[in-house]
């Protein structure tokens, strides 16, 4: 098995796209990054390191924080000069080449490509997909030889195959053994070559992950830092790395009650009896020089004596007296029951790194370690709102065809318990002048604005409009349910900017989008570590057929108990329309179904996110 730290993948920018005006094709914007950012995202998790090959507007790449590596062919700018330079400047013993204006390349690429390769027993590996020939109705095999593992003991040959003039990417292998490994989707390897090709990929519903990369790239913690003492750093994250002053604990110790002794004393192979010569208490450190042959009544937590190696529990004791007690041979091992200086934490090491939550048990190792206060991110204020003609507040009549506001306190629930700083602003009418005004309020005031509704098909008509003035949308639609509706991007007002999130209407859409999509972005902005924001995953069996379409992501509700034997397994909890807020009340987790996942049988394993514990 090829290890993915074994393989260096390469974006291949090092060309110019004739058909987008010789521009260059990886740094073409799609949803509001860079085309190549966006292969970056797909390519990174796969492999052990990555690195470009670019020729031109090598500073605009140093944004991506990765070696760069031009072609060393002064006359030809094809993919084959890429590889070249690839092949020359990796350290691993694989190179995974993809181009960069494919956004959509299989996430897991590296790996099949790998165990193609290794199947065959050959020296690279090319995807290939089936397509149909338009002519005979035949389907027939379309190669790929841009995605391409290769070993990088392969140079020799390509050098010399550049050195005759060769430029085939499908041929310069010669002898080299090949492997084809096939692909189902096709799609995944479309490169983006004009404009119109740009727009159309513009205009689809992204996939989650694509939508996860994109909001984490889109985002950094807030630079706004604040020194709390530790009783108000509760739930808040650490702003730097926090090093100990002192080791912990400050010296040797006993870790029971009991006699600290020398452990060679109990090397015989009869009962021992030592003298008592000294009584140490925690916080009151022995006066007396313990020879061999005598021993110390200790207490848990005090300082352990100078020579004595070993503390005896008192309940193994086989006789003791105020002078003396007497021991088994061997009933304990040299170093038994010592708790040694810095054994938890030595000083000068770090004791909590910088984004770690600051949970009870955090604090209490700040404590322990005499620190007063630590600097913590400031709260992330947020502003949200909700939009529709139809929505009344608590306490006002229900006109007929209207619906009571759920969105809201849905909200100012799972961002209060996020640990946010929330603005409540109401809600907002379906008319143009009024979400203006309600947006450039929210942006005067927030960090992050989230609405909820307006951004559907039949809302989002005037709502597209006054984002387009107020700043830039990067993303309308998400290929998931519930929650295809999603609006992100990014406004500005009288030189205030802030991040919007604009969820769907449905309340359980709502949800979905706001735990998976809008809860990992605030906190990353709020300066979370990865652990803190990343949502726990569990493995569970179906206890019955889930219906499930291939192609979309999709999060269902489900329950995950227990059956008679004691084994876990989940179930939905019903009709799953994106409307029905009682399933959530009903539900103790969200089932997770890929959009490469098809129908699931019965005994089948999901993944799940446990609501308990969830912030």
């Amino acid at each position: 098995m090829i290890a993915k730290q074994e393989i260096t993948g390469l974006i291949l920018a090092g060309g110019l796209g004739t058909r987008m005006g010789l521009l260059d094709k990886g740094m073409l914007r799609l949803h509001g990054q860079p085309l190549a950012m966006h292969v970056l995202q797909r390519l990174a998790p796969q492999v052990g390191q990555a690195a470009l090959n670019v020729n031109q507007h090598a500073q605009s790449y140093a944004q991506f924080g990765l070696p760069i590596w031009p072609d060393e062919q002064a006359d030809y700018r094809g993919p084959l000069a890429g590889l070249q330079s690839g092949l020359r400047h990796a350290s691993t013993p694989y190179l995974l080449t993809v181009p960069c204006d494919s956004p959509l390349l299989p996430l897991d690429l590296a790996a099949r490509l790998a165990a193609g390769l290794q199947q065959a027993g050959a020296d690279l590996a090319i995807a290939v997909t089936e397509e149909t020939d338009t002519a005979t109705g035949a389907t027939v095999l379309r190669r790929h030889p841009v995605f391409c593992l290769v070993k990088t003991s392969a140079l020799p040959r390509l050098d010399a195959y550049l050195a005759e003039g060769g430029r085939k990417m499908s041929a310069w292998h010669g002898p080299l053994r090949l492997a084809e490994v096939l692909f189902e989707d096709g799609l995944v390897f479309c490169n983006i070559n004009t404009p119109e090709e740009l727009a159309a990929v513009q205009a689809q519903d992204i996939s989650v992950p694509m939508a996860q990369a994109i909001l984490h790239s889109a985002v950094t913690p807030l630079a706004e830092i604040e020194q709390l003492p530790l009783p108000q750093a509760l739930e808040r994250f650490l702003a730097a790395d926090i090093i100990s002053p002192i080791s912990v604990p400050a010296h040797d110790n006993s870790a029971m009650d009991g006699y600290a002794l020398h452990s060679a004393d109990l090397a015989g192979d009869a009962p021992i009896t030592l003298s008592v010569i000294d009584t140490i208490l925690a916080g009151r450190p022995g006066t007396v020089q313990i020879v061999p042959g005598a021993c110390a009544r200790i207490m848990t937590g005090a300082v352990m004596p100078a020579g004595c190696d070993s503390v005896v529990p008192q309940e193994l004791v086989l006789q003791a007296s105020e002078h003396s007690i007497t021991v088994a041979p061997k009933v304990i091992r040299p170093g038994d029951n010592r708790r040694f200086k810095g054994e938890d934490l030595m000083a000068g090491q770090p004791a909590l790194l910088q984004g770690k939550l600051l949970r009870p048990a955090e604090l209490g190792l700040l404590a322990s370690l005499g620190i007063a206060s630590v600097p913590v991110r400031r709260r992330l204020r947020v502003a949200f709102f909700s939009t529709g003609d139809e929505l009344r507040s608590l306490g006002e009549p229900l006109d007929a065809g209207c619906i009571y506001d759920s969105n809201r306190y849905t909200l100012l629930g799972m961002l209060q318990r996020l640990g946010c700083e929330v603005l409540d602003l109401g809600i907002v009418k379906d008319q143009p002048q009024a979400l203006e005004a309600a947006l450039r309020q929210a942006c005067a005031q927030a960090d992050v604005i989230i609405t909820s509704g307006g951004v559907s098909s039949g809302a989002a008509d005037f709502t597209r409009e006054i984002l387009a003035q107020l700043g830039e949308v990067h993303f309308w639609q998400i290929n998931m349910r519930p929650g295809r509706p999603m609006a992100f991007g990014r406004i500005a007002v009288d030189g205030h900017s802030a991040l919007l999130l604009g969820l769907p209407g449905n309340p359980v859409a709502v949800m979905a989008t706001f735990y998976f999509l809008a809860r990992p972005t605030l906190l990353r902005m709020m300066g979370a570590n990865a652990d803190a924001s990343s949502l726990p995953l569990l493995r569970v069996p179906a206890q019955a057929a889930i219906r499930k379409r291939r192609g979309r992501t999709e999060y269902q509700r489900g329950i995950v108990e227990r059956d008679a034997s004691g084994q876990q397994h989940v179930r939905v909890t019903g009709a799953q329309g994106s409307g029905i807020l009682r399933s959530m009340t009903q539900a103790n987790c969200m089932i997770v179904l890929p959009a490469e996942q098809g129908p699931v049988a019965a005994g089948e394993l999901v993944d799940i996110v446990p609501f308990q514990g969830l912030t």
